[in-house]
């Protein structure tokens, strides 16, 4: 093919326009697909915390008030009390992991992360709800799978929510 031939068919196909919208459509559908679906799984994300600070403090106030204590739960009953306020978007007997701690003060709270590096350790995860008078934190997790990484921050595309509630038990007669 000739440099004439070449240079009169890149004329026909800069004039041709028949096919602009369905080019552009091209080039613009991929990002808004793309930006659609990181809207949507951000506030799904967001839901789902706010599920989990819910049950955290439905839960903690059953610890706050002195029935996990006075009725002998165990941390497998006061996880299924957990489990009984969150419903739909979590496997909650597999995927809830529940750390109850107690301490003489406000200041000595261990608040560190239980992410090391990119996975949940669960190893210094304890039931201790305390008694009267004693300052609690009630933290729950679950690892809850993103579909888009650079939302994720465990291994394995996971994004680790996390609700806390911190407080002092009331002065609850012991039974």
């Amino acid at each position: 093919m000739s440099d004439r031939q070449r240079s009169a068919l890149l004329r026909r196909f800069i004039r041709n326009r028949r096919a602009t919208t369905s080019i552009e459509f091209g080039l613009l559908a991929a990002p808004f697909m793309a930006l659609s679906f990181a809207i949507l799984q951000t506030a799904i994300i967001f839901f789902a915390g706010q599920v989990l600070e819910t049950a955290a403090a439905t839960s903690a106030r059953l610890i706050l008030t002195g029935q996990a204590q006075t009725q002998g739960w165990s941390a497998a009953q006061f996880k299924q009390q957990v489990c009984d306020s969150i419903t739909g978007l979590f496997n909650c007997q597999t995927g809830v992991y529940i750390d109850v701690e107690n301490y003489a003060t406000f200041a000595d709270a261990n608040l560190s992360s239980p992410v090391t590096s990119g996975n949940l350790n669960t190893s210094a995860m304890n039931y201790n709800p305390g008694g009267a008078g004693d300052v609690v934190m009630v933290r729950l997790y679950y690892p809850f799978p993103v579909f888009m990484n650079f939302l994720s921050d465990l291994s394995g595309g996971f994004n680790l929510l996390a609700a806390t509630a911190i407080f002092k038990n009331e002065p609850y007669a012991s039974s």
